[in-house]
């Protein structure tokens, strides 16, 4: 019996100290330091290099539109004879962080070109623009994009749009996504 007590108090003392081990091991706490990052990007800069210019024309009887793609090719529509004169789409030049992708957001209504002497008005509308607009659709290759813009130009005969240049503005608006 003396050799089985001498096998069962050191099994039961080492249960007894097993059963310890863990409750000391929950109380345990370990602390770290752990890292956290932010990276802030160079903003977002839009230049406009050319503007939007429908170029000479006559209205003649009964007007019609000035179409002018983002590719600079200008064409018309109704009685509206297209003369010579310099034309061209709108021209903008974005700088930001490299590889950045941007959104392009053109205008959703018209905007309206008055002639400074008459007050009389033509409306432009159906912006396009290269690349086209939408959400991520230019990248800042080296940090950069062009984007050109073209329109429609709805133009009254002679007597809603006499002679004499019209002017007016637009917004576009470039976002980093």
């Amino acid at each position: 019996m003396k050799s089985i007590m001498k096998r069962v108090v050191p099994i039961i003392f080492s249960i007894a100290l097993l059963t310890l081990i863990p409750l000391h091991k929950a109380k345990a706490q370990a602390s770290i330091s752990a890292h956290a990052t932010a990276e802030v990007i160079q903003a977002l800069t839009a230049m406009e290099t050319a503007e939007l210019n429908f170029g000479r024309f006559s209205p003649e009887t009964a007007g019609g539109e000035v179409k002018l793609t983002p590719r600079g090719v200008r064409s018309s529509s109704g009685t509206v004879a297209l003369s010579g004169g310099i034309h061209n789409a709108a021209s903008f030049y974005i700088t930001g962080q490299y590889e950045a992708t941007v959104s392009i957001t053109l205008p959703t209504g018209p905007a309206i070109l008055t002639n400074a002497t008459t007050s009389k008005t033509m409306e432009v509308y159906n912006w396009e623009s290269f690349p086209q607009a939408g959400l991520g659709v230019g990248v800042l290759n080296d940090g950069s994009l062009s984007v050109n813009v073209g329109a429609t130009l709805r133009v009254g005969n002679m007597i809603d749009n006499p002679v004499g240049i019209y002017t007016g503005t637009y917004s576009i608006t470039f976002a980093y996504n």
